[in-house]
């Protein structure tokens, strides 16, 4: 049975355990992306400007993606709390920033690391998005376990002679009798953490980093893929408004990212750059 409390409770405020997963992700991202940037001999100045950008991106459109794809009835029946972390209606309440949706922040990752690259570092955006992905792909591990953590994004029912199976009793109030179920969040989290590693070595021990767009593409595959086959596993997330051919919304949503990935890796050889090219701003 796993029914562990909110957070850590320090008086005046509650520290719960899915922000402290955000932490970690945007704190080892940090960390990792430091990393890489000395081993690519790049500037240290551009550090700080990709991890403000990639905090907005990854916030903001995941809370925006949330509400257009899962629950858009929010824009008519409480506006602001789409954009702010706080609940208007039926009473005022500060929520902090819940109902996040992966394909809403990858989008705005998209966009702010395209502003970031053309008017700030001034590299190829490839070069950018290769080694982003790699810490994505561990910030997506933490924040699966947060899911985990609040019980939230829960699986279908499991057998119970399961080895997976998990008893949800948070949960109870929302899905009636609290019966066995996978969780689909530590599946989710330790596809994630495989695909980190993978990409970890390819861009440490290999010249793969040297061909733009590459492991930008292989992550793409990856971790889409690993989306759209625990999504099998999942309770629907909201409204489901996109079925196509038994697929529910989130698979849906992962087909495009999985082609993207795809044309992105066939087109990378186009884009390779020499060691010197690499550590310099173009």
């Amino acid at each position: 049975m796993w029914d562990p409390s909110t957070g850590i409770n320090m008086g005046f405020i509650t520290l719960h355990y899915y922000s402290l997963m955000f932490i970690f992700a945007f704190g080892l991202g940090y960390l990792i992306m430091a990393q890489m940037f000395r081993i690519d001999q790049v500037n240290a100045k551009y550090l700080e400007p990709l991890f403000t950008w990639t905090l907005i991106g990854t916030i903001f459109g995941a809370r925006i993606g949330h509400v257009v794809f899962y629950q858009p009835e929010l824009f008519r029946q409480d506006f602001w709390s789409v954009f702010l972390p706080i609940q208007t209606q039926p009473e005022f309440k500060f929520t902090g920033f819940s109902g996040l949706a992966s394909h809403g922040a990858t989008i705005a990752l998209i966009l702010t690391t395209l502003y970031y690259s053309f008017k700030i570092i001034r590299k190829n955006p490839l070069w950018v998005y290769d080694r982003l992905g790699i810490v994505v792909a561990l910030g997506g591990a933490f924040v699966r376990m947060g899911n985990f953590f609040n019980s939230e994004i829960i699986g279908k029912p499991a057998p119970q002679d399961s080895p997976f199976a998990v008893l949800f009793p948070q949960m109870s109030s929302e899905y009636g009798l609290t019966i066995p179920r996978f969780p689909t969040q530590l599946f989710e989290a330790f596809g994630y953490l495989m695909l980190f590693i993978l990409l970890w070595t390819l861009y440490r021990y290999t010249r793969k980093k040297y061909q733009q767009g590459w492991l930008f593409g292989l992550f793409f595959v990856l971790l889409w893929s690993i989306r759209l086959t625990v999504e099998f596993f999942k309770e629907p997330q909201g409204d489901e408004f996109i079925q196509i051919a038994g697929l529910n919304t989130g698979q849906v949503l992962s087909l495009p990212f999985i082609l993207a990935g795809l044309v992105i890796m066939l087109y990378s050889s186009k884009f390779k750059i020499t060691p010197a090219e690499n550590a310099k701003p173009e």
